[in-house]
Protein backbone atom coordinates (compact mmCIF):
# COMPACT_ATOMS: atom_id res chain seq x y z
CA UNK A 1 0.00 0.00 0.00
CA UNK A 2 1.52 3.30 -1.04
CA UNK A 3 1.65 6.41 1.11
CA UNK A 4 -1.17 8.23 -0.69
CA UNK A 5 -3.58 5.36 -0.25
CA UNK A 6 -2.62 5.00 3.43
CA UNK A 7 -3.06 8.75 3.90
CA UNK A 8 -6.47 8.64 2.26
CA UNK A 9 -7.47 5.81 4.55
CA UNK A 10 -6.41 7.72 7.66
CA UNK A 11 -8.23 10.86 6.58
CA UNK A 12 -11.38 8.85 5.82
CA UNK A 13 -11.05 7.04 9.16
CA UNK A 14 -10.67 10.38 10.94
CA UNK A 15 -13.75 11.84 9.28
CA UNK A 16 -15.87 8.80 10.09
CA UNK A 17 -14.66 8.62 13.70
CA UNK A 18 -15.26 12.36 14.19
CA UNK A 19 -18.82 11.90 12.95
CA UNK A 20 -19.55 8.77 15.00
CA UNK A 21 -17.83 10.06 18.17
CA UNK A 22 -19.79 13.29 17.74
CA UNK A 23 -23.05 11.35 17.52
CA UNK A 24 -22.15 9.37 20.64
CA UNK A 25 -21.23 12.58 22.46
CA UNK A 26 -24.60 14.11 21.53
CA UNK A 27 -26.37 11.06 22.98
CA UNK A 28 -24.05 11.07 26.00
CA UNK A 29 -24.70 14.75 26.65
CA UNK A 30 -28.47 14.40 26.33
CA UNK A 31 -28.48 11.42 28.69
CA UNK A 32 -26.46 13.43 31.21
CA UNK A 33 -28.98 16.28 31.03
CA UNK A 34 -32.23 14.31 31.03
CA UNK A 35 -31.42 10.97 32.71
CA UNK A 36 -28.61 11.70 35.15
CA UNK A 37 -29.30 8.55 37.20
CA UNK A 38 -27.60 6.60 34.38
CA UNK A 39 -24.21 7.93 35.47
CA UNK A 40 -22.13 7.43 38.60
CA UNK A 41 -23.66 8.84 41.75
CA UNK A 42 -21.81 11.39 43.90
CA UNK A 43 -19.23 12.24 41.24
CA UNK A 44 -17.22 15.42 41.81
CA UNK A 45 -16.55 17.59 38.76
CA UNK A 46 -13.95 20.27 38.13
CA UNK A 47 -16.66 22.89 38.09
CA UNK A 48 -20.44 22.88 38.13
CA UNK A 49 -22.47 19.67 37.95
CA UNK A 50 -23.42 16.79 35.65
CA UNK A 51 -26.06 18.78 33.77
CA UNK A 52 -23.57 21.49 32.85
CA UNK A 53 -21.11 18.89 31.62
CA UNK A 54 -23.92 17.22 29.73
CA UNK A 55 -24.50 20.42 27.77
CA UNK A 56 -20.77 20.87 27.19
CA UNK A 57 -20.42 17.31 25.88
CA UNK A 58 -23.54 17.82 23.75
CA UNK A 59 -22.00 20.93 22.18
CA UNK A 60 -18.73 19.12 21.53
CA UNK A 61 -20.71 16.32 19.89
CA UNK A 62 -22.47 18.72 17.53
CA UNK A 63 -19.08 20.25 16.67
CA UNK A 64 -17.69 16.74 16.08
CA UNK A 65 -20.49 15.86 13.67
CA UNK A 66 -20.04 19.14 11.78
CA UNK A 67 -16.26 18.79 11.57
CA UNK A 68 -16.54 15.12 10.53
CA UNK A 69 -18.74 16.15 7.62
CA UNK A 70 -16.38 19.01 6.79
CA UNK A 71 -13.34 16.71 6.68
CA UNK A 72 -15.10 14.73 3.94
CA UNK A 73 -14.81 17.84 1.73
CA UNK A 74 -11.02 17.65 1.90
CA UNK A 75 -10.50 21.32 2.65
CA UNK A 76 -7.48 22.47 4.66
CA UNK A 77 -9.62 24.45 7.12
CA UNK A 78 -11.72 21.32 7.76
CA UNK A 79 -8.58 19.43 8.69
CA UNK A 80 -7.62 22.05 11.26
CA UNK A 81 -11.19 22.26 12.51
CA UNK A 82 -11.18 18.47 12.95
CA UNK A 83 -7.91 18.57 14.89
CA UNK A 84 -9.24 21.35 17.12
CA UNK A 85 -12.58 19.66 17.76
CA UNK A 86 -10.91 16.32 18.47
CA UNK A 87 -8.55 18.02 20.92
CA UNK A 88 -11.42 19.77 22.67
CA UNK A 89 -13.41 16.54 22.64
CA UNK A 90 -10.54 14.65 24.26
CA UNK A 91 -10.17 17.33 26.94
CA UNK A 92 -13.93 17.40 27.51
CA UNK A 93 -14.06 13.63 27.90
CA UNK A 94 -11.15 13.77 30.32
CA UNK A 95 -13.05 16.22 32.49
CA UNK A 96 -16.30 14.22 32.07
CA UNK A 97 -14.59 10.96 33.11
CA UNK A 98 -15.99 11.21 36.65
CA UNK A 99 -19.41 10.29 35.31
CA UNK A 100 -18.50 7.30 33.13
CA UNK A 101 -14.75 6.58 33.25
CA UNK A 102 -14.24 3.71 30.80
CA UNK A 103 -16.44 5.23 28.11
CA UNK A 104 -14.73 8.61 28.44
CA UNK A 105 -11.28 7.05 28.11
CA UNK A 106 -12.31 5.12 24.98
CA UNK A 107 -13.74 8.22 23.29
CA UNK A 108 -10.65 10.18 24.34
CA UNK A 109 -8.46 7.52 22.69
CA UNK A 110 -10.45 7.74 19.47
CA UNK A 111 -10.02 11.51 19.49
CA UNK A 112 -6.26 11.07 19.79
CA UNK A 113 -6.31 8.75 16.75
CA UNK A 114 -8.30 11.36 14.82
CA UNK A 115 -5.70 13.99 15.69
CA UNK A 116 -2.94 11.67 14.48
CA UNK A 117 -4.74 10.84 11.24
CA UNK A 118 -5.47 14.44 10.36
CA UNK A 119 -2.10 15.79 11.46
CA UNK A 120 0.04 13.13 9.80
CA UNK A 121 -1.95 12.49 6.62
CA UNK A 122 -4.46 15.30 6.23
CA UNK A 123 -2.17 17.78 4.50
CA UNK A 124 -2.64 19.34 1.11
CA UNK A 125 -1.08 16.31 -0.64
CA UNK A 126 -3.93 14.09 0.52
CA UNK A 127 -6.88 16.48 0.35
CA UNK A 128 -9.96 15.01 -1.30
CA UNK A 129 -10.77 16.52 -4.62
CA UNK A 130 -7.20 17.46 -5.49
CA UNK A 131 -6.20 16.79 -9.06
CA UNK A 132 -3.49 14.37 -7.93
CA UNK A 133 -6.10 12.20 -6.19
CA UNK A 134 -5.61 9.56 -3.58
CA UNK A 135 -5.41 6.53 -5.74
CA UNK A 136 -3.28 7.54 -8.68
CA UNK A 137 -0.68 4.99 -9.44
CA UNK A 138 2.95 5.93 -9.81
CA UNK A 139 5.59 4.41 -11.98
CA UNK A 140 7.32 1.36 -10.52
CA UNK A 141 10.22 2.36 -8.34
CA UNK A 142 9.07 5.92 -7.75
CA UNK A 143 7.51 7.46 -4.69
CA UNK A 144 4.85 10.17 -4.92
CA UNK A 145 6.65 12.23 -2.25
CA UNK A 146 10.26 12.12 -3.38
CA UNK A 147 9.87 13.63 -6.83
CA UNK A 148 10.62 17.21 -7.72
CA UNK A 149 8.59 19.49 -9.94
CA UNK A 150 10.76 18.60 -12.95
CA UNK A 151 10.25 14.88 -12.24
CA UNK A 152 6.50 15.38 -12.24
CA UNK A 153 6.53 17.26 -15.54
CA UNK A 154 8.72 14.57 -17.13
CA UNK A 155 6.24 11.91 -15.94
CA UNK A 156 3.40 13.91 -17.46
CA UNK A 157 5.29 14.14 -20.79
CA UNK A 158 5.87 10.38 -20.81
CA UNK A 159 2.20 9.73 -20.01
CA UNK A 160 1.04 11.91 -22.93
Amino acid sequence: MDTRRRGASWVMFSAIVLFIAGAFAVIDGLVAVYKSTFFTQNAVYVFSDLRTWGWIVFGLGVAGIASGLAVFTGREWARWLGIGVAGLGAAGQLLFAQAYPLWSLMIMGLNVLVIYGLAAYGGRDYAAGESSGYYESTEPGTSPHTGTASDETSRERRAA
